[in-house]
């Protein structure tokens, strides 16, 4: 069962990668664009000292052949994961029927994953960062993505200790609120990092974050939706 669960996660994973590539391609590569008009000007300007650097890979293929592989990939990859968290959960944690649960789990990925670390660490387009930081924030963010997901592991085992005392609801509205205390205690611990140009378009650098953001919304919404469409009729017809 975990086997077909684990295929089928991949499959709805893939497919979900599709969605987002496309969405991406719409919502935010005008804004990458834009960016990098922004810097190439930027650097033309008198004074500015800039080193040509050959262009690995042309921006026709970034938004179109690099964009399309790298979401697909990643969407296989998060969708086997995500099918494995829902094969351990389903029985002990999540409740309702698979697309609920497959709902559920989406959404406190998504917030997890995406939305809480973004809050702290938005993304940025081109022209936005110096060379110079660049480990320290990749570091911070991935390091905000860990301990976001071992947060939410303990708000989960927190939950299920509360339930018999407290009820589901208010059990579940407990951990909420743990994991969102102990989270804005991590995010005012870490490094804060702001190293947008004075002058760079706020409605530019607007567009761009909420774009991908967006994106990462029609990635996990996907992948709930078509995995838990499947898992469904899997575990009916598993009966």
């Amino acid at each position: 069962m975990v086997r077909r669960l684990l295929i089928l996660g991949m499959v709805a994973g893939v497919l979900a990668g599709l969605a987002a590539a496309l969405f991406a391609r719409l919502a935010i590569e005008p804004s990458v664009d834009l960016a990098i008009a922004f810097e190439a000007a930027r650097d033309a300007m008198p004074g500015m000292v800039h080193a040509d650097e050959p262009e690995l890979v042309s921006r026709a293929v970034q938004k179109g052949t690099g964009l399309l592989v790298a979401a697909t990939c990643y969407g296989a990859a998060l969708g086997g994961i995500f099918a494995l968290v829902f094969a351990a959960l389903h029985a002990r944690v999540l409740h309702g029927g698979a697309r609920v649960a497959s709902a559920w789990l989406a959404l406190a990925g998504f917030v997890t994953i995406a939305l809480i670390p973004a809050l702290k660490y938005p993304p940025n387009p081109p022209a936005v960062g110096f060379h110079e930081t660049i480990q320290l924030r990749t570091a911070a963010f991935f390091g905000c993505i860990a301990v976001s997901l071992v947060l939410a592991a303990a708000a989960v085992r927190l939950a299920q200790r509360l339930r018999g005392r407290l009820g589901s609801f208010d059990a579940g509205l407990a951990a909420v609120v743990a994991y969102g205390a102990a989270m804005t205690i991590v995010a005012l611990a870490l490094p804060t990092i702001d190293e947008v140009p004075a002058d760079f378009p706020a409605t530019l650098l607007w567009t761009f974050r909420t774009g991908a953001l967006a994106t990462q919304a029609v990635l996990w919404a996907v992948l709930a939706l078509v995995f838990g469409r499947a898992a469904e009729r899997l575990l009916r017809d598993a009966r």
